[in-house]
Formats: structure tokens, sequence, C-alpha cells
């Protein structure tokens, strides 16, 4: 796992209900004070001396099913007695996934954090330190073991180092549930556990003993508290009414301000908490205005605003005085044209770099802060997705980042700001995707003859393509891109001749802020369609046909993919599900689940409007499972799911396996598995389970398309 800070961009990436379990950003609007008794918590042995720690009456409902128990024990009968049927071919699936990371282990290890003169690094589940310089192995420091952490099966999210090096707060999860905390450490000669906090989401040092947190419940940020540790006290310092918005810190890269951010899906507020007076109260940036997304930076006393306000939609980079800072004074000094997604932002001392995707390509812009002068750059043509490295140093005058594709293991790269020059880091062979691989950027025009943006991979030498297998990936939601980073398994099957197609639909954030909005609300209608244009598209091309194709997806695009499955069943043989969402009008229905509300930005609002009812009945693909011929399904699922709950996807399997019994008159002709596992959190298993349940859905669809023959 990548112990990333967030960069000033990484606001507008927060993770949303259905969506990967990825962090969640926003901000707070919190105006009702009060105090809450202080509790101690104790996880472990090894806190028998960590002393109090506030807050929050907070955890996670588990909202788990009660009338679904004899469905689920008959769906995992069935699935114990089918599992043998693809035990052998799992097995050498998983031996070859397992030789392709070992190959790349070296692009794929944790990235470690450097923070003044130390750099922090885990490793093994432990988190060690060591100066700069130093190579060798006795010259780790351990701060945190293995066997002190709160959960049996812990993954370390975050670490936040005091600015005297003082203290170290370390973000933990559970890697079975949604369940966190934050671990603080006293570093010294024989560092030591300070104090835990439970449910913490984010957190941020102010001052060197003071420390600012979110606390998560039901899925939810609305708190912010403030930890005293020379006073050992801890108070509420804001509060989010709104169920729609999320609340996130964040600390600016001159280390000047902390900022409280309330982000809904369309909107956000932003508090300024000033590190050299942390106890004085926030100061309101601008007051939130329905629609508009904002974040901050600051240097030389004026915050640099990266906001949707004004014209284009697209992103603009703002600035303003900190003493005169609301809406009326925020003067532009840079925006993207329109259909470009912005990727990233990087703030450095003199300098702002622009990750940019337009048409399918990486960009750079480079904003000179003094002279507002921009500098552009086109990174190589085979990149797909990039990563920043953690922590850059906020004076550096060189941005180090890494590029990969859904083939390309990860490349390091680094922009000097000085001499305007790219550079690659990494010393190796030419990428793989100029090597042996094909790599296509093709278009499908959609029912209303829109072009949606298609992604093909397949080896150079490939002949025969209409002959070759297919497999499609979809998202489609919240205004996310289509992942696009590296994945062993990828290699294997580009390597056992399959073609991988990554179609751009409508409700991703592909083409800019325009391409969410024209796939979310009242316009889901179009991600389907952009969906079933591309496939059809590929096969009017010459890439693979229905009998060799086969559809992949998760979480929310399991809407997209389960609606395609309802209505063009012919376009595909085979489809793969992680922890799908199929059931969206009952959901949506339904305001006592923890992230009903705050998504009807995304869905809209089924509980006033009518038509709105009526409008997720027609795409939802729970409401419309039919009698007719399906191709063959498999979902996997974590019993312990918060997001995704396991009682609507046995329902749905239920109301699949009858349509499908009802159209052959008894007999079950599709084969439709549900893989109920009981590790792992949303579309977040550990290692082990990640490898196994991959291994698992390919040979599902290896065996399908009948491409089960040993090699």
């Amino acid at each position: 796992m990548h112990l990333r800070t967030k960069s000033f961009f990484h606001i507008l990436k927060y993770s949303i209900g259905r969506s990967r379990n990825c962090s969640k950003y926003s901000l707070i609007s919190i105006r009702s004070y009060s105090q809450r008794k202080p509790q101690v918590c104790m996880f472990a042995k090894c806190y028998r001396n960590a002393y109090i720690v506030p807050c929050s009456q907070g955890g996670i409902h588990p909202w788990r099913f009660f009338s679904c128990k004899d469905i689920l024990k008959s769906e995992q009968a069935y699935w114990r007695a089918c599992s043998a049927n693809y035990q052998e071919l799992t097995v050498r699936i998983k031996q070859r996934l397992e030789a392709n990371y070992d190959q790349y282990s070296s692009s794929l290890s944790n990235l470690v954090i450097k923070f003044g003169e130390y750099v922090y690094f885990e490793e093994n589940g432990c988190i060690f330190r060591s100066k700069l310089g130093d190579t060798g192995e006795g010259d780790s420091e351990p701060l945190l073991s293995a066997e002190a952490l709160p959960f049996d099966d812990s993954l370390i999210q975050r670490i936040r180092i005091s600015p005297d090096h003082r203290y170290m707060a370390t973000g933990i999860k559970n890697a079975n549930s949604e369940e966190s905390a934050c671990i603080v450490v006293k570093l010294n000669t024989l560092s030591k556990v300070k104090c835990v906090i439970p449910n913490v989401f984010s957190f941020e040092w102010a001052t060197e003993d003071i420390l600012f947190y979110t606390v998560q419940k039901n899925l939810q940020c609305h708190d912010v508290y403030l930890a005293n540790f020379s006073g050992k006290c801890s108070k509420l310092v804001y509060r989010e009414h709104d169920a729609r918005y999320f609340v996130d810190l964040y600390r600016t890269k001159d280390k000047h301000f902390l900022t409280i951010n309330s982000n809904s899906k369309n909107t956000s507020e932003v508090w300024l908490v000033d590190c050299c007076h942390p106890l004085k109260s926030p100061v309101l940036v601008q007051q939130r205005t329905e629609g508009v997304i904002y974040h901050v930076e600051h240097r030389n006393n004026e915050l640099y605003i990266l906001t949707t306000y004004g014209e284009p939609m697209e992103y603009k980079l703002m600035k303003a005085p900190v003493g005169s800072c609301s809406l009326e004074n925020w003067l532009s000094i840079y925006s993207v044209k329109e259909k470009t997604k912005v990727v990233d932002l990087e703030m450095f001392k003199d300098h702002c770099v622009v990750f940019l995707k337009f048409c399918g390509h990486l960009y750079l812009d480079i904003i000179s802060l003094p002279s507002n002068s921009v500098h552009s750059v086109k990174l190589p043509a085979w990149a797909c997705s990039f990563e920043l490295d953690p922590h850059p140093e906020y004076t550096s005058n060189v941005c180090y980042f890494w590029l990969a594709s859904p083939i390309q293991p990860p490349i390091r790269f680094a922009y000097s700001l000085v001499e305007n020059r790219l550079i690659e880091c990494t010393e190796r062979e030419a990428p793989i995707a100029m090597n042996s691989c094909r790599t296509l950027r093709l278009e499908a025009k959609s029912k209303d003859e829109t072009w949606v943006p298609i992604t093909v991979f397949h080896t150079a030498n490939n002949t025969q393509l209409h002959r070759r297998p297919l497999l499609i990936h979809v998202y489609g939601a919240y205004g996310i891109d289509l992942n696009m980073s590296f994945k062993a398994e990828n290699q294997m099957l580009i390597k056992d001749g399959w073609i991988l197609a990554f179609c751009h639909v409508r409700g991703g954030g592909e083409l800019g802020r325009g391409w969410h909005q024209g796939g979310c609300m009242m316009k889901k209608h179009n991600g389907v369609q952009d969906l079933q244009a591309c496939i059809r598209f590929l096969h009017e091309c010459g890439y693979s046909q229905p009998a060799q194709t086969a559809l992949m997806s998760l979480s929310a695009g399991g809407v997209l993919a389960g609606a395609l499955y309802n209505n063009d069943p012919h376009l595909i043989r085979a489809m793969t599900l992680q922890a799908p969402f199929l059931d969206v009008l009952n959901t949506m229905l339904n305001p006592h689940l923890p992230l009903t509300i705050e998504e009807q930005e995304e869905w809209g609002n089924p509980l006033v409007d009518e038509t709105c009812k009526e409008y997720i009945r027609s795409y939802c693909p729970y409401q419309n499972i039919k009698a007719q011929e399906y191709p063959a399904l498999f979902i996997t699922v974590s019993e312990s799911d918060q997001r995704i709950h396991l009682a609507g996807l046995l329902r749905y399997i239920c109301k699949l396996r009858k349509a499908v019994q009802d159209h052959g008159k008894g007999l079950q002709s599709s084969n439709i598995i549900l893989d109920v596992r009981s590790g792992g959190s949303h579309c977040a298993p550990s290692w082990d389970d990640s490898l196994e349940q991959v291994a698992t859905q390919l040979a599902f669809l290896y065996k399908e398309l009948g491409l089960d023959k040993p090699e």
C-alpha cells in the first residue's frame, strides 16, 4: 500500500459510496460547538499505558442482513459444489500471476515518505525510519510494530509527522471492514504508543503537539476534533450538519494553514486554521455556492484556489489575498480547455504542476507562479495513468512521478522545473507497450451521436483478431476515470491472445466535468448506450465476436454492466463483477442507509421526485431482470461489505435465477455464481485474497469462453 500525502488536487478525488475503497475528501462547516467526555480506548495489551482519547461514538453500523441467511447458505453451498470445476485452472492462473508480480516487484513496491532529514517507510506491516543517506540494515529505527496494530489484519494508510519530529500519527484501517483508527507514537530513544483514537478517517498536525482529526461514523465524516497532547485534552471543533457533505483535512504545502474541507458531490466549502494560532476559530474562505467546488493552497500571503467557478465548467486556478478571499476577489490565472480532465495538481514554492488528460493522452502544464506563464509538455504516448511521488518537497525544483498503463509497469520520471526538461529516472528496456503490444485509441458513436473513447490493447503480432477473446472494462460513475493503472493479470491476458478494451463512457471523468454530468442523474441512460455502442463498434471493427466477449466491472460500474446484461445479453458471453451496485432504486429509497442522502447528487432523489423514481427504475439492473437467456455471470463480494449490502445481492441472484428458469421452463441453463468471501471490505481484499479472487474470476472466464485448455 502506498503511503502518500494528499496533493493539492486530491481533495477532488474523494471516494464515493459505491466507488472503490479510496480516500474520501471534503470540507466542513461545523457551527455547533460542544465537548465530550474523553474515553479510554484499549485495543491491545500494548496500549495499557495509552492515555485518554476523546471522541466519537463513531464506528460503522454493520447494516447486516437478517432475512437472507437461508439464501446465503444456499449460495455458499452452490459455490462449494461447483468451485471444484475451476480449482485446477485457478491454481495455474494464480501461479502465473505470482510470477508476474515477482518480476515487477521493484516497480510495485511501497513508496517511502521523506520528511525533513528522515525517511519513513513500511515493511511487513511495521513502520521504520532512517536518516537520509543511511543505507545499512542496522541504520533503520523501528517505530511501530505489526503486533501493536489494533486490528488482526491492519492496513497502514497514512503517516503524519509533527513539525518537531516528536510525534508520529499513523492511520490504520481494518482490512476486513471500514473500521479505522489513528495511533499516535511518541518518537524518542524508545518509541512508544502515546494514544489511540478510534474511528479516525483523516488527520493533520497543526503544531508540534496539536493534532486535528475527523471522525467517521456510518461511512460519513461530519466532525472535526482537536487533540492537544501538551494539555492532554480534546474538543470538538466543527460539525457538518448536511448529510450530503463529507469532511476531510489538508495542510497546505508551505505548512502555514490547515484546511477543513466539506464537499458534497458538486459543492464545497473551506475553512482555514492558522497553524501559528491553531486554537483560534477557523476562518471561512467562501460560503458554499451550489455547483461550485474549490480547494485552496497558500503562498506568499495569497490563496491559490482550484475551482469549478465560472465558465467554462472545467477547473481553473485562481488566487486571492488571504485577508479578502471571498468569491468576488478571486482572480483567474490559469484554466483548461473544454473536455480536458485535470488528473492531479502539485504545488511547489514557485511553480504549480498540473497533470492533464486530453483526447486519451497525458500532459503536463507547468505554471510559473511569479510570472503566470505556462509551459506544456506531452507525456509519452503509451502512458495511461500517473502517480505522484509521496510528500514532494515544497522547495524542490524537481517534480517526480510514475507513469504506467494497464500492461506497462510503472516507470519513474522527473520534470526539472528550472530546465523545463522531462527525465526518465529508471534505466530499463523500452516500454512493453511499445515493444510487443499495440495501443489503440478509438471512438464509437453512441445513440445520440456522441463519440465515446475506447482504449484497446493487443499483441502486435496478433492475427485473426475476430477469433480472439475480448475483455471489456467499464465504470462510468461519480466522475471517476476507469482504472488504467498496471495490473499483472493484464500482461498475462495479452500473452494468451486476449484483446483488452477500456470503454470510457459518460458518467466517468475522462473528458472533464461535462463528461460526468452527461452520465449522471437523469442522464444515466447515456452511459448504458455508450457501453452498447462501444461493444458493437469493436465487433464491427473485427475485434472478437459476442461468443468470445466478456465484460468486467466493479462497484458502481455494476449499474452500467448490469443494465447491458439485461438489455443486450447477446453482445457478451460472460460477465464478472466485484462488489457490484445492482439495486439502485431500493437503495436510494432507503434514507436509513449511510450513503443514500450523500449520493442523491449522483443518482437523484426518488424519495421526493416520482419522475426520478421511474427513471431509476428504467435502468436499475435489479428492476429490469426478465425471463430470457442470460450470459454466464460470476459475482464476488465480501460478506462484511458495508457499501454494497449482501442482502441486495442475494435478492438479485434469486430473481435472476428464477427469470432464467422461467425462460428455460424450469431448466437452469445460464451459469450464475455468487462467491461470498469472508475477508476484506468493499473492493479491498488483502493481497492473498485479491490474488485468489482475480485467479478465480479469470478461471471462470477462461472456462466460459472455452480457453481452459492446459498450456
